[in-house]
């Protein structure tokens, strides 16, 4: 059959609304990212345009052409050893979303597929299609799927009601002020129209969704939500870190074994939990200096921009600045903490540090008879008011900026102990803190708490158990965790718990 009338019929075969989800999806490139994207005025109103024209005209027609070319784009496409190209990051888009959405397009060339994760690097487990979806756009999907047909016009004229949003944008012009959202599919080209305009004017990232927020909380809840929905849990959507579906992120585990009994214990917990959790580990038993390098200096590849999240723990010996390397050699943890969250392709991401390790040698120490003999490390257990605001400085959107974000925002940082004090293990089963954090993680997965939530919880789980130092002295004490936050969002841990074994599939 000519390849013409296959993709005629292929575009037929597609509801309006999966079409202005594709459309949503595979444009996602030529939003401003860190790492992809365009700052080319022009590029940006060609994007907004096909869903400009559709909601005004009521028809999929723009949409439908724009949809044409990317397929025949690709079907032409040659893939160029070695080079990454703009194409390579638009065709795994393109592949991810129609897999997604379940719709099958033709002259999609499994191979070419195949040859661009080869030149990405990807191992089997990050050929799974999920890994290459934009989890900020899925959940903006989810916000639109909340909204009724009446809510996103409501959107829309708060939005045109703001000078400053639409100043010397040709696009809103076409659409208009009124809207009729009805016909199938004109909500969503309306809804996606309104994100991409906003993070093109640089109002909105992936971490910075006030502005779209405000929009929301102007419309009309009885009229604006589907059932079941409020404006509130809609706009707690927005404030969680985008991390959807599988993997939950990526995470490296780095583990001293010198002098550290139960080192073994501490890698296979963190692993389950990693793997419980949907991350894609990676471990580096005995890390040397050179080891912190060749990570860092892979943790840059392209390929990692496709991940929602970073997780490290560390697990070393360590004084009050530095952590003990496997070489003996030791390494400032301030240097550690400041130069991975610089990482660019995991900017505007969330990314949590599990330092665990001694920051000194004090101690808790506990007194008297009762206490002796009873500790864990012998292993006995496996807006305000109105009137409040009236009184606030007004803060107009004329100083606010989201294009320059200071390196450590986004980060955590979670210490097994406080400052200046021990770390406590288990004779056999490695540090306690590891273990409670794994255990704490796995019981809350599913229970949609956030990981500060938990944080809290192992600070007050930790602190009731009394543990016992190694030596002659046999001191009994307890120990206290802390975390410092950069985050700006909520990090909640995922809803599904994945299987022990690698989850990954191949290109279908």
């Amino acid at each position: 059959m000519d390849e013409v009338i296959q993709v005629t019929q292929w575009l037929s075969s597609i509801t309006p609304r999966k079409k202005a989800k594709l459309f949503f999806f595979i444009t996602h490139a030529d939003a401003p990212t860190p790492t992809v994207g365009s700052n080319d005025v022009d590029t940006h109103e060609e994007t907004k345009s096909p869903l400009a024209t559709t909601v005004t005209l009521h028809n999929f027609k723009n949409i439908d052409e724009f949809l044409k070319k990317r397929v025949n784009t690709f079907s032409c496409y040659n893939v160029i050893e070695n080079e990454i190209t703009k194409t390579d990051y638009e065709y795994l888009r393109f592949y991810s979303a129609r897999k997604y959405l379940d719709v099958v397009p033709p002259s999609l060339d499994l191979e070419k597929i195949s040859a661009i994760q080869n030149k990405f690097e990807m191992t089997d487990e990050e050929r799974d299609y999920r890994l290459l979806l934009d989890s900020a756009d899925l959940v903006l999907e989810k916000v639109c799927d909340s909204l009724k047909p009446a809510g996103v016009p409501q959107m829309w004229t708060a939005l045109r009601k703001d000078r400053n949003l639409i100043r010397g944008v040709k696009t809103i012009e076409i659409i208009g002020f009124f809207v009729d959202p009805n016909p199938t599919g004109i909500k969503e080209c309306l809804f996606f129209f309104i994100v991409r305009h906003l993070q093109m004017i640089k109002k909105i990232s992936r971490v910075n969704t006030n502005r779209l927020e405000r929009l929301i909380a102007q419309c009309d809840e009885s009229s604006a939500c589907e059932e079941g929905r409020t404006i509130d849990f809609i706009i707690d959507s927005l404030r969680c870190y985008p991390t959807e579906l599988y993997p939950f992120g990526s995470c490296l585990i780095l583990c001293v074994f010198e002098d550290r009994d139960g080192a073994m214990q501490e890698i296979e917990k963190t692993m389950e939990i990693s793997r419980h959790l949907g991350m894609i580990t990676h471990t580096e038993k005995n890390p040397t200096k050179e080891t912190i390098e060749l990570v860092k200096k892979e943790l840059m590849k392209p390929k990692y921009q496709f991940y929602s999240s970073f997780t490290c723990w560390f697990m070393s010996h360590g004084d009050s600045n530095s952590t003990l390397l496997a070489d003996g050699e030791t390494m400032e943890r301030e240097w550690f903490l400041t130069s991975f969250p610089d990482i660019s392709t995991f900017q505007l991401k969330p990314k949590v540090f599990f330092m665990v390790s001694c920051l000194g040698a004090n101690k808790f120490r506990l007194e008297g008879a009762k206490f002796k003999c009873q500790s864990a490390t012998c292993d006995y257990y496996d807006i305000g008011s109105a009137l409040i605001r009236n009184r606030m400085l007004d803060i107009t959107d004329g100083v606010r900026d989201i294009s320059y974000v200071q390196p450590m925002m986004d980060t955590l940082v979670a210490y097994s102990t406080i400052p200046d004090h021990l770390s406590g293990r288990a004779n056999t089963h490695g540090s306690i803190y590891v273990d409670r954090a794994c255990v704490l993680m796995s019981e809350n997965i599913s229970r949609g708490r956030s990981l500060t939530e938990i944080l809290e919880h192992l600070s007050q789980d930790l602190h009731e158990i009394l543990q016992e130092t190694m030596d002659e002295d046999r001191i009994v004490y307890k120990q206290a965790c802390h975390y410092d936050s950069f985050f700006r969002k909520t990090l909640k841990l995922p809803y599904t718990r994945h299987p022990k074994e690698d989850v990954h599939s191949a290109p279908q």
